[in-house]
């Protein structure tokens, strides 16, 4: 998890460098209010909050939830604190497991029919 300083900022570039993420992907979350940095100018700094906020937009992007859900459950933080956000991250969290338990076994069924195929047509060139 990314740590900062109470008082650190990061520029827009050390932001992408810190995530490894592009210009235009920090420009699109930002688009879509899930982040919003102060701004000087043309220049863009993400304090603490928003360095939180990208770690969780990632981390909700690698368990495979849509954008929408992150936002609305980033939202829920702001507005209603901690406990119903929780509450809310079991219930999707639930969901999500499901649903990737689901695309495993359907992914080991393919695997082990292609595998099937392989073998087969192997075979049939000996």
């Amino acid at each position: 998890m990314a740590e900062t300083k109470p008082e650190q900022r990061l520029s827009f570039k050390e932001m992408c460098a810190r995530f490894d993420v592009t210009p235009r992907t920090l420009r699109y979350y930002e688009y879509i209010e899930l982040l919003d940095p102060e701004k000087q100018g043309r220049s863009r700094f993400y304090g603490p909050r928003e360095v939180a906020r990208m770690t969780l937009i990632l981390r909700g992007r690698r368990f495979g939830f849509s954008l929408e859900n992150i936002r609305q459950w980033l939202e829920m933080y702001e507005n209603d604190g901690n406990r119903p956000q929780l509450e809310i991250w079991i219930e999707r969290a639930d969901r999500q497991l499901e649903e990737l338990e689901r695309q495993r076994a359907e992914l080991d069924s393919t695997i082990a029919e292609l595998r099937q195929l392989r073998d087969e047509t192997e075979a049939s060139l000996s």
